[in-house]
């Protein structure tokens, strides 16, 4: 091991936190994590990390959890013998729009850490005004999008100033409806945090600022500004602008650095003394997950990333700023002046999970939970269709067991059908109930391993619907004479589904890519990776006063051999033709069921 400086990278996901330390050359030394339900599921009550008041649609996680996290992964890496003396900075992420409470002694409190107590023991109920945190999963805030959509003139409008149109998740409308069914909290709540500025405050030992990506997470932010919009902040506080009660607000949110690499501080005390941390330890702003993931490699305008996690995310890097309702635009976490093309949703993973469930399980001697799921998604042809077999039509559907974000719509499975040639005919596919004489043909019958590969293709022609007004024709690699179709560069694909075949197989098949399909071989670490990525870059440049860009800097020291790995061809003519061909009876099939399952 070399003697150099060392970076710490953190992820706090919804399930997990995860630490992971890189040496100057990107080489990882060290990792652990916090598995929220193998370590505190009985002590705190969660499932796949959350709690869920089913009545309302709220989804929270205890804020003490996350505290107790803290100290647990980091004696899991002194434990691993790491050289916790020699981290130079601290940097992370948090899932993206997750928010904190801080009481008015919070400050206080974390100034004065004693390190012969653990976190939990004093960053307790006196440190917050609420003692749970909403998490992205959170769908009780219907009634705050719709005041959001209405307040500046539309969706659009919204969009245009904030990079989204209103979401549940979104913090704005969390702090909204904070005030207006808890009003206690808001009232007795001295500062706001992100779930990122939360991490990075605890290391801090005061309240951190936002991050400038994560903040256009908010539906708070003016992105072309670059300040809090103060119509939407009269909203949120229920005054006028310029009122008392927007003050208020602002100062419970702070102001917020431009500077996607500013040094915040250096690490509390109580890291140096109960940890061994060096007390020139810098900690830089924390990010968002998503943010942190598009860090994980040196990411080029065009090549989109694909996260297959609990939720489903598509990213891509641009330059050009083109908000809309049906996706997210956020602030580059980097590089001022691009930006970060977003669609997140729900029903990822455990949507693809349930459908898996329905299916007859593995043999005992296999190993791999998703063997008869891939054997299905494998076996059944695209769209489960035979073009120009009028009995063989193509199969679309939408399976949502939580209310999804894009569309906007209740929780529920449609199953429709068209024309695989051309999308026409679009018809929502009939249901036969037990008591019901008539069910389709059997040419016609919808299986659960059909239900298989239909749910993987529409998380994926989702994404290519959305995207395609970013991406361009591309020429062929070793062909700059022949322009393929426009698509990604490449797609990289990360998270837990990254390493299923047959997952990667369909996203080729539905997105493209003309270099192909890759694995971010990262281990599951990309928003920890990107954390620790961006802390060697805020510390280095500062160091070498010459700041250099994020690209400059990691680009120079990142190898693709060992990171990626290629998983699939992309591209491929006639099944990228026929999905395209029913791009937009998708489409309409969505704004069917948006016209009668509205959230």
């Amino acid at each position: 091991m070399s003697s150099g400086p060392l970076y710490l990278g953190f992820d706090l996901s919804t399930q997990q936190l995860k630490a992971i330390v890189i040496a100057s050359d990107l080489v990882v030394i060290s990792e652990a994590k916090v598995d929220f339900d193998a370590d505190f599921g009985a002590k705190y009550g969660v499932r796949k990390g959350v709690r869920i008041n089913e009545e309302e649609g709220e989804v929270f996680q205890p804020v003490a959890m996350w505290v107790e996290a803290v100290d647990l992964v980091l004696s899991r890496l002194r434990e691993r013998g790491c050289p916790m003396g020699r981290i130079q900075g601290i940097s992370g992420s948090g899932q993206q729009h997750s928010s904190v409470y801080w009481s008015g002694d919070a400050e206080a409190i974390l100034k004065g850490l004693d390190p012969g107590r653990s976190l939990l023991e004093q960053l307790d109920a006196r440190a917050f005004a609420f003692e749970f945190a909403p998490n992205w999963q959170d769908h009780s805030t219907q009634r705050e999008c719709d005041d959001f959509d209405g307040h500046l003139g539309g969706p659009q409008k919204l969009a245009d100033v904030s990079g989204s149109s209103a979401h549940h998740r979104f913090t704005g409308t969390q702090i909204l409806r904070m005030r207006r069914r808890r009003p206690q909290v808001y009232d007795a709540t001295a500062r706001i945090s992100l779930c990122s500025s939360f991490l990075a405050s605890v290391f801090l030992g005061r309240i951190a600022p936002f991050d400038i990506s994560d903040v256009t997470g908010m539906n708070l932010w003016d992105i072309g500004a670059e300040t809090w919009n103060p119509a939407l902040l009269a909203l949120t506080a229920g005054g006028e602008e310029g009122g008392e009660a927007v003050a208020a607000l602002r100062a419970k949110l702070g102001e917020v650095p431009t500077d996607g690499g500013v040094i915040l501080g250096t690490v509390s005390p109580y890291f140096v003394e109960r940890f061994g941390f060096s007390g020139t330890c810098r900690v830089t702003g924390f990010t968002g997950d998503n943010p942190a993931t598009i860090l994980s490699l040196p990411l080029r305008p065009l090549d989109a990333i694909v996260s297959l996690g609990t939720s489903s995310t598509f990213l891509m890097n641009t330059p050009n700023y083109r908000p809309d309702p049906s996706y997210h635009f956020m602030n580059h976490p980097t590089t001022r002046g691009h930006y970060m093309f977003m669609l997140c949703y729900k029903n990822g993973g455990l949507a693809r999970e349930k459908v898996r469930d329905a299916l007859p399980r593995p043999d005992e001697s296999e190993k791999d939970p998703w063997a008869t799921f891939n054997k299905a998604v494998l076996a059944t042809p695209p769209l489960d269709s035979a073009p120009g077999d009028d009995s063989r039509p193509a199969k679309l559907g939408l399976y949502f067991p939580l209310p999804e974000i894009v569309p906007n719509v209740r929780a529920g499975t449609w199953r429709y059908t068209c024309d695989a040639r051309d999308g026409s005919s679009l018809t929502e596919y009939p249901s036969p109930s037990p008591s019901s004489s008539s069910s389709p043909s059997s040419s016609q019958s919808w299986t659960p391993e059909a239900d298989a590969r239909i749910i993987v293709e529409s998380q994926a022609l989702s994404m290519r619907l959305r995207s395609q007004k970013l991406v361009s024709a591309i020429p062929a690699p070793g062909r700059p004479d022949l322009l393929l179709p426009a698509q990604p560069r490449r797609v990289y694909l990360v998270g837990g589904g990254s390493l299923n075949p047959a997952i990667a197989r369909v996203f080729g098949d539905v997105l493209g890519g003309a270099e192909g399909v890759y694995r971010l071989d990262v281990g599951g670490n990309a928003c920890a990776l990107g954390g620790a990525y961006k802390a060697l870059w805020a510390c280095e440049r500062s160091d070498s006063g010459q700041q250099q860009s994020f690209d400059e800097l990691i680009g120079a020291r990142w190898k693709e051999e060992g990171n990626v790995q290629k998983v699939d061809d992309g591209f491929r003519e006639t099944e990228f033709g026929l999905y395209g061909g029913v791009l937009g009876a998708f489409e309409e099939m969505e704004n069917r069921v948006l016209s009668v399952a509205r959230n």
